[in-house]
């Protein structure tokens, strides 16, 4: 097969979807990998790396697109980039349907196949391809929440530890998973005082169990969160439903009971967001305000650590992808229940029921089609 790896377009998204030890073992698999001149500069990987480890280096993406039956990236396509999926080729990378119809209807009607990081499972039901970019950008929430406390950039000019005789910031996390607990950690070793919620009571019995006793648990419903608010000084975003849109917890008017220059950092937002005045925002331009409440809404978090994040990425991405090359497809997806959940279009169908009932996209069966 030809995979191809182009180079990321988004905003600020520096992590490229192979390295080139992923290339080496695919070329050694009989596999040719074409990719795009540029596309590791951003994690610091010289397109020479890429050359020596086999790879056909080429010009550009619409080379890349051209002949590759797999191609494989780390953010969703962007729109100069939908024109050039053509059908029958397979795109491996995230896709987050959820948050965008334009997306959605733009890989439906390329007619290709879409396999998504993001719902991918192994055989505990965890997200593999999920979960190690949901850990950073969980730490990395607290880390940018410090920063836009400070004065300069707008916030109520606190230090999220505190000192002695002076308190600690309150951060309150909604959603005790992997974003929620990864949060808790770095909040709660710079010494904040930490609130984590979550509708789940063995999840905070577990939660209550591991994290320090600067982290108090509690149950999370609309009246709970309510009652937090006026005491939070920054509040993370950390709810993930698979495949769903996020749900609102914090409305447009829950804003007017939290304090002026607090933060909010909104981690679903690439699922839609949890924070109804929330919408995605860029590495450029993250911030804005709303009722003197700093927005955070960064949808590529971890393209900011691209030396720590591509290579936490791509370890976990790639035996799917040699699978994937190595099998064909249908037949991986055949040979693992789990890879087999990724499948979210093909043929011009979605395959994810509350996404084409949200959007009015026909609705076709993965089973069926890997079947076929």
């Amino acid at each position: 097969m030809n995979i191809g790896v182009v180079r990321e377009i988004k905003n600020n998204e520096n992590r490229v979807a192979v390295v080139p030890s992923g290339v080496e073992s695919l070329v050694r698999a009989g596999h040719t990998v074409t990719v795009e001149a540029g596309a590791g500069l951003g994690t610091s990987i010289q397109d020479s790396e890429y050359t020596a480890a086999g790879g056909i280096l080429v010009e550009t993406a619409e080379e890349v697109w051209a002949v590759a039956d797999i191609v494989v990236k780390v953010k969703e396509p962007q729109a100069q980039e939908w024109a050039l999926f053509k059908p029958g080729q397979t795109l491996f990378t995230y896709y987050h349907f959820a948050a965008s119809r334009e997306l959605s209807e733009a890989m439906v009607n390329c007619g290709g196949v879409c396999v998504a990081y993001e719902t991918v499972e192994d055989k505990r039901r965890t997200l593999p391809l999920l979960t190690p970019m949901s850990e950073i950008a969980g730490k990395m929430a607290v880390q940018e929440a410090a920063k836009y406390l400070e004065k300069p950039q707008g916030g109520r000019g606190i230090l999220l530890g505190g000192v002695p005789g002076v308190p600690a910031a309150h951060v309150v996390i909604l959603g005790g998973g992997v974003v929620g607990i990864n949060s808790a950690k770095i909040a709660a070793g710079m010494g904040a005082n930490v609130t984590i919620m979550d509708i789940d009571l063995e999840r905070l019995r577990y939660l209550d169990d591991v994290l320090p006793a600067n982290v108090t648990t509690y149950f999370s419903n609309p009246l709970h969160i309510r009652e937090i608010l006026p005491t939070a000084d920054v509040v993370i975003g950390a709810v993930l439903i698979k495949g769903e849109k996020a749900p609102i917890l914090v409305s447009v008017a829950d804003l007017q009971r939290m304090k002026p220059g607090s933060v909010i950092v909104d981690v679903a937002v690439d699922q839609g967001g949890c924070i109804e005045s929330m919408h995605p925002t860029t590495h450029a331009v993250p911030v804005f305000t709303v009722d003197d409440v700093i927005h955070y809404g960064v949808a590529n978090i971890p393209g900011a650590v691209p030396a720590s994040s591509t290579y936490a990425l791509t370890n976990a991405t790639f035996p799917y992808l040699l699978s994937l090359a190595n099998k064909g497809v249908k037949q991986a997806l055949r040979d693992d229940a789990g890879l087999a959940l990724g499948l979210s279009v093909a043929d011009g169908k979605m395959f994810l029921p509350t996404v084409a009932q949200e959007f009015g996209l026909p609705l076709g069966s993965a089973a069926d089609w890997i079947a076929a």
